[in-house]
């Protein structure tokens, strides 16, 4: 059977049709990456994401923040050397120390600082892309921000101390809604909301539920997007307790971790935003590429889908890898005449 012929869509209309689930002109697709030391710079680092999309044609564009922003007002340093080499940044000073100096964080205003230079960064990119893409501003969950600000706060916990984490976690959520109501008034399609605790692996489902997910929550609600995206960070996340989460796309690292990408279209009920294995991306496996293209559009059928990775593809970045991805979906999305 031919496939039925649909009228070009904008890259609006095909995002609002994949989270509806109805049929598109093409499946979308996204990349994104970091741009370490020009992410310091809000105008460098819009010029470079405009590039980037423009360069690889992205249906959906996720900014591409600095991976430390949320804990830099609250008084964190932070090493970056190691970003470009495609390791990740070290905090080097963090103002909690001690378990009574979770009490002594105060919320930080969006107005000044990374905050403010992070809003700076939005609006220059909104301008640039002038509503043509969907543009999601990534927001970290509070108790991954907290986790940042304090390589300890799992002692902490541990320790006896987890009720000062909770007021420290009431400080960085309030910080982090009134931002999220922010870049959503600036013009944000949605938030790329970012959990990297949520996972089996790292800690129990009975923590997460006590110190992550009201707090999430929270942060979710502040959000009046259309297009909100859950990512759930790393391996063996918590599934069950993540694809109920009050979003409209939903994010993980298909191919490393379960769900299976049907499974996770089914029970969540939502658009997912998967299917490439991202180090297959920067390892240079095209074989590998070519099946989860190929898997994730059988199993979806092209529907209710944007291809993606399920996370930040890591430096050194390779152009031309990059462009082979696309060709690869557009070559494999025609033979299968979805």
């Amino acid at each position: 059977m031919k496939k039925k012929i649909i009228s070009v869509m904008t890259k609006k209309e095909r995002i609002q049709a994949a989270i509806r689930g109805e049929e598109v002109d093409r499946v979308p697709y996204s990349l994104w990456t970091h741009l370490p030391m020009i992410d310091l710079d809000p105008v460098s680092n819009a010029e470079h994401t405009y590039d980037f999309y423009k360069k690889y044609d992205v249906d959906i564009l996720k900014t591409m923040n600095n991976g430390m922003y949320s804990v830099e007002d609250f008084g964190a340093k932070t090493d970056f050397s190691d970003v470009p080499k495609g390791g990740v940044a070290r905090i080097t000073e963090t103002p909690v120390k001690e378990p009574e100096d979770w009490l002594r964080l105060k919320p930080v205003s969006v107005n000044e600082g990374a905050l403010a230079r992070e809003q700076k960064y939005l609006k220059l990119l909104l301008n640039q892309t002038k509503g043509e893409v969907p543009v999601v501003f990534t927001v970290f969950s509070p108790l991954t921000t907290a986790n940042k600000l304090c390589p300890s706060m799992m002692d902490h916990i541990r320790q006896g101390h987890g009720d000062k984490v909770k007021e420290a976690l009431k400080v960085i959520t309030e910080t982090t809604c009134a931002l999220v109501q922010r870049v959503i008034e600036l013009g944000a399609d949605g938030i790329f909301f970012a959990t990297q605790l949520s996972s089996y692996n790292l800690t129990e489902e009975s923590f997460y539920r006590e110190y992550g997910m009201p707090y999430d929550l929270a942060v979710l609600s502040a959000s009046s997007g259309w297009c909100n995206v859950l990512h759930a960070h790393g391996k063996n996340i918590m599934f069950p307790l993540l694809r109920k989460y009050p979003v409209q796309v939903f994010n993980w690292h298909a191919f490393e971790s379960l769900p299976e990408i049907a499974e996770a279209q089914l029970l969540t009920g939502k658009c997912i935003m998967a299917g490439l294995e991202r180090m297959d991306i920067t390892e240079h496996h095209k074989n590998e590429i070519e099946r989860e293209i190929y898997e994730t559009l059988k199993q979806t059928g092209g529907r209710k889908v944007i291809l993606s990775p399920g996370c930040v593809i890591r430096y050194p970045l390779d152009e031309d890898m990059l462009s082979f991805v696309r060709k690869a979906k557009e070559e494999i999305e025609g033979k299968m005449e979805l």
